[in-house]
């Protein structure tokens, strides 16, 4: 699976106990990056589950990863820097034990040069006109393209490159143009010519921007890249995390940071608000709105403003962003022109994405749950604060408040989280007993129970998963369907990842350098397992009733990296199954049956396997005739599928009362909420849940734990 250089998709399960590490001191005088090489390697030395040997196939592997990360559409280097950087093609693995970083130093320095030639390129190249008539093709099959020969080879690989982009602005705006001649009596159209020329523009302004963010690149950010090349090879989600990524997952795992609550994007030199956060200071403030950009930043105990026009974004948001109680004061250029100087008092800001949300629904009389959890969140630095456990269990207080007879809980595209909140999630399910069982690098087993024999739900259950319920989503997943106690509805297999990770500071060695922060590794320390024995690992879990879904042919789990972690399977531990369902198999049978006959999911699965021929096309015309029949060809195959935007389950959903007073003072709260309730009214596999929770019969009833809730 290919890597983006500039996102990076954390899967992972986080435990919150540490490592343990010998001893061992690093030259503080040496050159920062030889130190960091060596440090990376120690602590993985130490600490990793199954440590690979660092041999030549390693390095092999290292380079086409490395390589592959610099330069994914072969645009940049020429056959002869390959031929060049070939030569430490099997020599890596012994220039990491070395700290030589000299393989390094050359590809950097040699795609630089090359990236300062492309940009050269492309202003020549859209600065005359593209000749649309012309019979000519371009290949987007990276992997099986070469390297260009020299410069001019690859100026005519970007030739085409840009061709192709314009191509496809330029017939968007042709059928905008002949759209609107159908509707609008007195629209003028442009001349095709006019059009050639503003869809260079559009290409030549996003090439502009992408320069602008390439160039905002930094050594020690491009360095990072090849530490995380390093360490990926020994598992897909160890992963080098610089300062500012150690930061920023921080805050992806916590949803709480100390700022002023706004998203910011850099658009070619300028700072531009593009979110207010609800709830934040900046929406409490109500100076700042949505395309003002920020042109000076000041600190309240600092005389003179700093200008951050131009600047990095990263460092922009490092002087904006501040502790909870100071004040920042912004110099905006506002929408309308005005320049403004506006102070804000920076606050904790919870992002509200990050957390669990609720919605009931009626059918025939009964009501029904659903709890949305993007994820399992926890304060990295304070377990005990808001984490997604501890937001469940309100949320399944205020459904019994409501008299709700069925629960689902969505965890489709739920990357993962904390350990710690899976295991107390899985405990207001069952009386009490195992959850996941834990091994490390020495092959001893812990496993963690839930040992509170309180039940806060004992209704009907119903758990939703996708290809994209990872690591986390799998443990409870599987845990609730080993112990019988939820009906597991979604795709074929979820995602497949059962290792868990470590953050490990890598400060700690260095508490008298003068480097500064030397960032933190994702250190894959354990896996897990099953209550049943069974790894997760690669086989993800198998939905109790499969349903097709939009990634049901694409490459996107475990099991498509090159260098994933095996499946095994350990003892089982000792559990007993739940008894509170009159007819659990029966339910899933009859689900089973229902979902066989559905047209709306038949229809999802035919748009899967065309969405799959699609990704799979990798030829394309550069002539406007071809390639407008073959746009209108695939418009016209894809109207079939239409029907799934259309569908409803005819269900109504609405918040809970402790929200719905929240919407008064909250209205971007409210807007966000009533397109998730949207949302959930077209969903057919959430119509199945709530079938399957009104079928199934519980015989046991167990006394639920009583606890006060505060809104």
């Amino acid at each position: 699976m290919k890597k983006n250089i500039f996102v990076l998709f954390v899967i992972t399960v986080l435990s919150i106990t540490s490592c343990s590490f010998t001893t061992k001191k690093f030259d503080s005088d040496s050159d920062k990056d030889k130190v960091l090489i060596e440090l990376i390697s120690f602590v993985i030395n130490q600490g990793h589950y199954d440590m690979k040997a660092m041999d030549d196939a390693f390095s092999k592997a290292l380079y086409k990863d490395f390589m592959g990360t610099l330069d994914p559409m072969k645009r940049y280097f020429t056959q002869k820097q390959i031929n060049d950087l070939t030569a430490y093609k099997t020599e890596l693995d012994d220039a990491i034990k070395g700290k030589d970083i000299s393989f390094f130093n050359q590809a950097h320095q040699d795609l630089q040069t090359q990236m300062k030639v492309t940009e050269d390129f492309y202003v020549e190249i859209l600065d005359k006109p593209f000749d649309f008539s012309k019979d000519e093709n371009i290949s987007t099959d990276y992997d099986e393209l070469n390297y260009a020969k020299n410069n001019r080879e690859l100026k005519e690989r970007w030739r085409k490159q840009l061709k192709f982009t314009t191509l496809s602005n330029y017939t968007d705006l042709v059928e905008e143009q002949e759209q609107r001649q159908k509707d609008e009596d007195d629209f003028e159209p442009k001349s095709l010519d006019s059009l050639e020329i503003e869809a260079r523009e559009l290409t030549r302004k996003s090439l502009k921007n992408f320069y602008s963010t390439m160039s905002d690149l930094e050594r020690k950010d491009w360095f990072g890249i090849y530490i995380n090349s390093i360490v990926s090879q020994f598992d897909p989600h160890t992963n080098y995390l610089a300062p500012q990524d150690k930061e920023r997952f921080d805050i992806s795992m916590s949803g709480k940071l100390e700022g002023i609550g706004a998203r910011l994007q850099k658009q070619t030199n300028n700072i531009k608000i593009v979110e207010i956060i609800s709830g934040g200071p900046a929406w409490k403030n109500g100076k700042l709105e949505v395309g003002d950009v920020i042109q000076k930043v000041k600190q309240e105990d600092e005389d003179q403003a700093v200008t951050i026009t131009g600047m990095r974004l990263s460092d922009a948001v490092e002087l904006i962003k501040g502790p909870k109680s100071t004040v920042v004061t912004l110099t905006v250029k506002k929408v309308d022109g005005k320049i403004e100087n506006i102070s804000i008092v920076r606050d904790v800001v919870e992002i509200e994405e990050t957390y669990a949300k609720t919605a009931v629904t009626k059918k025939e009389n009964h009501n029904y749950g659903i709890i949305n959890l993007p994820k399992f969140y926890f304060d990295v630095n304070n377990y005990k604060n808001r984490n997604a456990a501890s937001d469940i269990k309100k949320e399944i207080e205020r459904l019994n408040q409501e008299n709700v007879e069925g629960l689902i809980i969505d965890l489709r595209n739920n990357g993962g989280g904390s350990l710690s909140t899976v295991v107390d999630i899985a405990g207001f399910f069952i009386k009490n007993g195992p959850v996941v069982q834990v091994r490390d690098r020495k092959n001893d087993v812990e496993v963690l129970k839930d040992t509170d024999r309180n039940i806060l739900w004992n209704k009907p259950l119903v758990i939703l998963v996708n290809e994209l319920s990872a690591s986390a989503s799998e443990i409870l997943a599987a845990a609730m369907q080993d112990y019988k106690r939820a009906i597991i509805i979604g795709s074929k297999q979820t995602y497949g990842k059962g290792t868990v990770q470590n953050v490990v500071d890598l400060n700690r060695w260095m508490k008298n350098s003068t480097f500064g922060d030397m960032g933190a590794l994702k250190i894959t320390t354990q896996k897990f397992y099953r209550i049943n024995g069974g790894s997760t690992q690669l086989k993800g879990v198998e939905s109790d009733v499969p349903v097709p879904d939009r990634y049901s042919y694409i490459d996107i789990g475990e099991r498509d990296y090159e260098n994933p972690m095996p499946w095994d399977k350990i003892a089982a531990a000792s559990y007993s199954a739940w008894d509170g369902y009159k007819n659990y198999d029966e339910v899933v049978k009859n689900s089973t049956k229902r979902l066989n006959q559905n047209k709306v999911l038949q229809l999802i699965d035919d748009n899967a396997k065309w969405i799959k021929s699609q990704r799979d096309m990798n030829t394309f015309s550069l002539n406007y005739e071809i390639y407008r029949a073959e746009q209108d060809d695939m418009r016209q195959q894809s109207k079939r599928f239409e029907e799934i935007n259309d569908y409803s389950n005819n269900l109504d959903f609405k918040a809970l009362p402790y929200e719905m007073a929240k919407f008064k003072s909250d209205t971007a709260l409210a807007e966000k909420r009533k397109r998730w309730y949207k949302s959930l009214s077209k969903d057919a596999y959430v119509e199945e849940a709530i079938q399957v929770l009104s079928e199934l019969e519980t015989k046991v009833n167990y006394k639920v734990a009583e606890k006060s809730v505060k809104p």
